[in-house]
């Protein structure tokens, strides 16, 4: 068993299936991806995991380091050490980064912050007294983001399209922070529909319509990519079409 475990987990919004059945095993200290076409309920997967607002009504369950943690919020979630880094990071009016990353971080001092802006590529004289809000790109608030959970060392961090509206050197910053994260012990789940980012896994789960249709090392899970599908035993008019999902 690993770190977090999911049994035959489902959820249904508006009386439709989102997730139907999923038996999964994130093993502790590795990166996974989680793989599929849009509408395969990747995002939603990620949000359940969390523990977000609208997607606590589950059914199976969800077990971090031995325990059941289906009934609890979110805060007491990202206390016992699981993060999301969303796709479109929020903002924060009036909120300086460095008290954004301060915030969560294991250590709060401030060679640690700085520390965590260089590690995704920000000079930390120019943005650690900056506003996390409109001023700032959305791939620089991706960075930021990212610097926090650096900082914060979870034991989980599911990074939600980590790739999305950012330029091809950020994007190796990016891949630079994953592995900073992986060894550091965090066990790392990529939701993505990008090769470059599965690229970066060792192990990967296909999703379609809410199922798990496979899973294995990353190259078995690249003739997804090659093909846009796996047979399975439904049809699903999303099913050629990659991209993000709600």
């Amino acid at each position: 068993m690993g770190v977090l475990t999911l049994n035959d987990l489902r959820l249904k919004l508006d009386d439709k299936p989102i997730l139907n059945g999923l038996d999964m095993d994130f093993w502790e200290g590795h990166v996974h991806a989680v793989v599929g076409p849009n509408g395969a309920g990747k995002s939603t997967l990620a949000s359940v995991v969390m523990g977000l607002s609208g997607y606590t009504g589950i059914e199976g369950d969800i077990v971090f380091e031995d325990e059941s943690i289906r009934d609890l919020g979110v805060d007491e979630r990202a206390r016992r050490g699981i993060t999301l880094a969303w796709q479109e990071p929020a903002r924060f009016e009036g909120l300086a980064i460095r008290d954004y990353i301060k915030a969560s971080a294991k250590d709060k001092r401030e060679d640690i912050i700085r520390l965590a802006l260089r590690s995704v590529g920000l000079n930390a004289d120019e943005y650690i007294d900056r506003a996390v809000d409109k001023t700032l790109s959305g791939g620089e608030r991706k960075k930021v983001e990212l610097a926090s959970i650096l900082a914060m060392k979870p034991k989980v961090a599911l990074l939600d399209e980590p790739d999305s509206g950012i330029d091809i050197e950020s994007i190796n910053r990016i891949f630079e922070a994953v592995k900073l994260l992986k060894d550091g012990g965090t066990t790392v789940i990529l939701i993505t529909h990008s090769m470059a980012v599965l690229d970066q896994a060792e192990h990967a789960f296909l999703l379609c319509h809410g199922r798990l249709v496979d899973k294995g090392p990353v190259d078995k899970m690249k003739r997804y990519f090659e093909d846009n599908c796996l047979s399975c035993d439904h049809k699903n008019p999303t099913l050629h079409t990659l991209g993000d999902e709600s």
